[in-house]
């Protein structure tokens, strides 16, 4: 429980944090009156929309007024379309799931076995060719990717659609160009986990036992190699919403990343704070269950965390007065 409670501690301070910062940051990047009614709006237009939304106050008053309705569930109103701020983020969830899960699926489902296949060919030439291939997907910007699909295969080939939803063809690009860069990262990290396991002594006693190269690679290399893949697919959450902001905006797909963008441009300030605060939510969370799932794939973590509380528990009684 004390576990738990720390990890519940850190996760609230790290979104207070992360809230923040986009707030002020904003604020300091531009007036909302005068971006959403335009520079040459009057003095008396801007200073009635100040007064409704409550910018005419100190921006630390600001900030405490939003986080006193988050503490009451109130996330806010839209300046642009004067609705919730929650219902419009997710009106627009659906549309980014339909990417990003397709996304981490076939991500892991394409990096995964290309970098174990890499590390049990060590110094071959298919190690070479993978790594090689792997570093060119990191080196390439998910942006930069999309616009080189669209011009292959809407401009050039015709076979699929360059922007928007149509059919299930309109995926193809957009998953397959943020699958690219993902896949390129679990590639990589499964080979030098893998590597790194097979350099293991372990490894050594269990060929000298006469377990077959398949046994030993099913049985020990992949299992140990897991617990950094599970690090990785924590982190990667992360990385796949960022990757949906900018690929939503090149393919014109209206979800929560497209809408980030277009709050941040138009200062719109409850929706930007409500995205972050759910994208923050969804890394902790994300990273709370790899934190869990590392004592089902390493017992030796579980037993550790058991060993830690019971110890802490002791001498919490040992000071106790009798």
């Amino acid at each position: 429980m004390s576990w738990f409670l720390m990890r519940a501690g850190r996760a609230l301070l790290t979104l207070f944090v992360l809230l923040g910062f986009a707030f002020f940051t904003l604020a300091a990047s531009g007036d909302p009156a005068v971006i959403l009614l335009g520079p040459e709006t009057n003095t008396a237009a801007l200073e009635a929309f100040r007064q409704k939304w409550g910018l005419g106050l100190p921006l630390w008053r600001q900030f405490a007024v939003y986080v006193d309705g988050l503490v009451h569930l109130n996330f806010g109103l839209s300046y642009r379309t004067s609705g919730p701020a929650l219902d419009l983020v997710l009106s627009r969830v659906p549309a980014s799931l339909c990417l990003v899960v397709p996304t981490i699926f076939f991500s892991i489902a394409v990096g995964v076995p290309v970098g174990f296949y890499a590390a049990i060919h060590n110094g071959r030439m298919t190690d070479r060719i993978t790594t090689m291939l792997a570093v060119i997907g990191l080196a390439v910007p998910p942006f930069l990717l999309g616009i080189l699909l669209i011009y292959i295969f809407s401009i050039w080939l015709g076979w699929l659609p360059p922007s928007g939803y149509v059919d299930w063809r309109s995926y193809i690009m957009p998953v397959g160009s943020m699958s690219a860069v993902a896949a390129a990262i679990y590639a990589r990290f499964t080979r030098s986990a893998v590597v790194e396991v097979m350099a293991n002594p372990m490894i050594e006693t269990a060929k000298a036992s006469g377990l077959t190269r398949e046994l030993i690679h099913r049985a020990h290399a992949l299992p140990n190699a897991l617990l950094p893949l599970i690090t990785i697919t924590a982190l990667e959450f992360g990385g796949v919403l960022t990757f949906a902001a900018v690929t939503e905006n090149v393919f014109g797909w209206h979800g929560v990343g497209s809408l980030l963008i277009e709050s941040v441009a138009a200062r719109d300030y409850a929706v930007v704070e409500t995205i972050l605060l759910c994208a923050g939510t969804t890394m902790i969370l994300a990273n709370f269950l790899a934190d869990l799932s590392y004592g089902f794939v390493d017992p030796r973590i579980r037993d550790s965390r058991r060993s830690r509380l019971s110890t802490v528990t002791r001498l919490y009684a040992e000071k106790s007065p009798v």
